[in-house]
């Protein structure tokens, strides 16, 4: 039997990922937002995460990428930093009140465009589905995927050299 890598669920997931953030991009750029965004803006809104590390972690991004989106999303308005008063090299962020009029109209679009690319699904296949996905998410996660980058660097910080 021959295999056919473009028949793999790591090529579909990662095709069906990048119709998703199209999709989105298109119903959130009119918006002001990045398709990016949304994950951090929520984890602020949600009290989830206040500064730049929290942000990397619950993302699962790297902290100079974190560091770039908060360049743009502070650019467009929607996040603004303050000195923690616990330390004063460190920064607080918030969500702005345009981010917060905003955020209603984005979540409404992803969605719309959720519901529309599960066209045909039953409600008992999308459960099914999404929770499909957050066991693979999971099994990743402890293979070493999404977030392990971020996970080892705190280890060498706190002196464990060997990432666990």
């Amino acid at each position: 039997m021959e295999l056919d890598v473009l028949s793999t669920p790591g090529h579909l997931i990662s095709l069906a990922a990048r119709g998703f953030a199209r999709l989105s991009e298109a119903r959130l750029k009119p918006l002001g937002f990045g398709v990016g965004y949304l994950p951090a803006l929520m984890a602020l809104k949600n009290g989830r995460a206040e500064t730049q590390r929290d942000l990397a972690r619950f993302v699962r991004i790297e902290q100079p990428s974190m560091a770039q989106m908060m360049v743009r999303m502070e650019r467009d308005g929607l996040i603004r930093r303050s000195t923690d008063p616990a330390d004063g090299r460190s920064s607080r962020i918030s969500l702005t009140d345009v981010a917060l009029a905003r955020l209603p109209d984005a979540c409404a679009a992803l969605f719309q465009g959720n519901r529309e690319a599960l066209d045909g699904f039953s409600d008992e296949e999308a459960t099914q589905f999404v929770a499909l996905l957050d066991r693979l998410i999971a099994n990743l996660d402890r293979l070493g995927g999404a977030g392990s980058a971020v996970k080892n660097q705190d280890s060498i910080r706190l002196g464990n050299v060997s990432g666990m």
